[in-house]
């Protein structure tokens, strides 16, 4: 889940495959930027069998699987991303055993990737895109299940009302919740800024929705890097403008909206409490990186703000492992009977994999889940394949990289960034890890 790789040939197909349980039907959602439909035109399923100009197309495949043959060069521009879809009209998705996606290249018959999937409770979901990021094609095995049938998951993309064709559709899909009312300092948000929080706790909503979640509640830790790889990042104000997508998960899952934040480099350092209403300054104050100034021909820190970290004491080198333990920590030395979400984003260059897996290891039988993003294409050490690691009493890790998060729309991230955290809810409910 979360893989990616690069797709160098112009016809694939996307194959879904079964060893046993009920039949599982396939369709394809050509969507644009925003992830969304245009019409109905874009969705092609065995009763509406091709797109038009036919650059998708619904085909069988010769072990009787059902499979959607996308012709990348013919696609138009306004298509972004190719997803493809899974249902069953009897029962959950649990029922069926092997349940696989396959990449094949269409002319030669090469087999691209190949995905395994484990649903559960979920009746639909959307098994792997093809998405289109500088021009050039890709693939990613996404995985993500919903709970309201083919109906909830063609709305969340735009189709709505659920095609009747869609063989027996789940029941219409519930609505968004309500945004909270604005009473934890929203109000006090310049008006562009308390749109964008308003527009992304409705999408942050819908993301959790599509895996069974609505009205949970749980604490959320933002956790920064401030490496001298990172620079590049602050400087553009990409770090800026991922801390404040950020604020909307916490704006919606946290009961008072605050959110807890550390910065870390060769040390971690605690950074103050991100309260709604103090956004834009708390991003002004403390999403920095590297030295504070440099006056004359001595370094010496301009003055700083309250409760401003001297950056400087953070260093330039890459130890997540003492932030997260630092985190771990505070999560014993402060307990909430919630769980907690701690979004850790990172640009790589790890090179402490040992002590890393063993704090992470240590952690698992915490009421903590741990979801890593990596900021460019760096080397993930350990995060990469701890998804993998035996020996766990719950998986407590998710991670996946994005080329350039800022080209990432919100509807993805926060699709990407919460599709394992119900997973593990579930899991460490079960195991006991959460109460």
């Amino acid at each position: 889940m979360g893989a990616n790789l690069p797709v160098d040939v112009d016809r694939v197909r996307l194959e879904l495959g079964r060893a046993d349980g009920p039949a599982v039907s396939a369709a394809a959602l050509l969507l644009t930027g925003a992830g969304r439909v245009r019409s109905g035109a874009d969705l092609v399923a065995r009763d509406q069998p091709g797109a038009p100009g036919d650059a998708v197309r619904h085909v069988g495949t010769p072990d009787g699987a059902e499979a959607v043959e996308v012709d990348l060069a013919a696609l138009p521009d306004s298509t972004e991303r190719v997803a493809l879809c899974a249902w069953t009209g009897s029962g959950t998705l649990g029922r069926v055993t092997g349940l696989r996606l396959r990449l094949v290249a269409a002319g030669s018959g090469t087999v691209l990737a190949h995905f395994d999937m484990a649903p559960r409770s979920e009746t639909a979901l959307v098994a792997g895109e093809l998405y289109r990021r500088e021009g050039r094609w890709r693939f990613r095995a996404v995985g993500q299940g919903y709970d309201h049938g083919f109906a909830g998951l063609a709305a969340d993309f735009g189709l709505t009302p659920a095609p009747a064709r869609a063989p027996r559709p789940g029941p219409a899909p519930r609505p968004a919740p309500p945004a909270r009312p604005q009473t934890r300092g929203e109000e006090l948000l310049p008006a562009d800024m308390g749109e964008r929080l308003s527009l992304r706790k409705q999408q942050v909503a819908t993301s959790l929705r599509k895996g069974g979640l609505t009205g949970v509640t749980a604490r959320v830790i933002l956790v920064l890097d401030a490496s001298g790889s990172m620079s590049g990042l602050y400087a553009k104000g990409t770090v800026a403008r991922v801390a404040e997508r950020m604020a909307a998960v916490a704006a919606l899952l946290d009961d008072d909206g605050t959110m807890q934040a550390w910065t870390f480099a060769t040390r971690p350092a605690r950074l103050p409490d991100l309260h709604l209403g103090e956004l834009p300054e708390w991003l002004r104050l403390h999403v920095r990186v590297g030295q504070l100034g440099v006056i004359g021909r001595k370094k010496r820190p301009k003055s700083r703000a309250d409760g401003q970290v001297d950056m400087r004491t953070v260093g330039i080198q890459n130890e997540e492992q003492k932030v997260i333990a630092d985190v771990r920590a505070y999560v014993r030395d402060h307990p909430v009977p919630l769980p907690t979400l701690v979004l850790f984003f990172s640009d790589g260059g790890v090179y402490r994999s040992k002590e890393i897996e063993r704090e992470l290891r240590a952690a698992a039988d915490e009421p903590v889940f741990w979801q890593f993003v990596g900021l460019g294409r760096s080397h993930y050490g350990v995060l990469e394949y701890f998804d993998t690691l035996p020996g766990r009493t719950v998986d407590n890790v998710g991670f996946f990289a994005v080329d350039d998060v800022d080209q990432v729309a919100d509807p993805e991230l926060y699709d990407r960034l919460l599709s394992e955290f119900p997973l593990w809810l579930g899991a460490a409910r079960e195991a006991g890890v959460l109460r």
